[in-house]
């Protein structure tokens, strides 16, 4: 199944900003995050279809996944 992986800030620097990806059926965020080699901490804030997700949340065909590192500032 396609997913669409977006992701923000510095979780791009060498990756992609957005890109559409083949999955098994069932997959969730935790094994996308592992397939694209980011470390699971620097994954805070996760959304599927623009509602609040975590590591385990299943996947379905045309879902689209957007993930961001902690959030700075002050």
């Amino acid at each position: 199944m396609q997913i669409t992986v977006k992701l923000f800030a510095t979780l791009r620097k060498g990756r992609f900003e957005e890109k559409i990806m083949d999955f098994s059926a069932g997959v969730n965020i935790e094994q996308i995050v592992r397939q694209i080699a980011l470390p699971e901490n620097d994954v805070t804030l996760i959304f599927v279809n623009g509602r609040h997700a975590d590591f385990n949340t299943p996947l379905s065909e045309g879902d689209t996944v957007s993930l961001f590192p902690p959030v700075g500032g002050g």
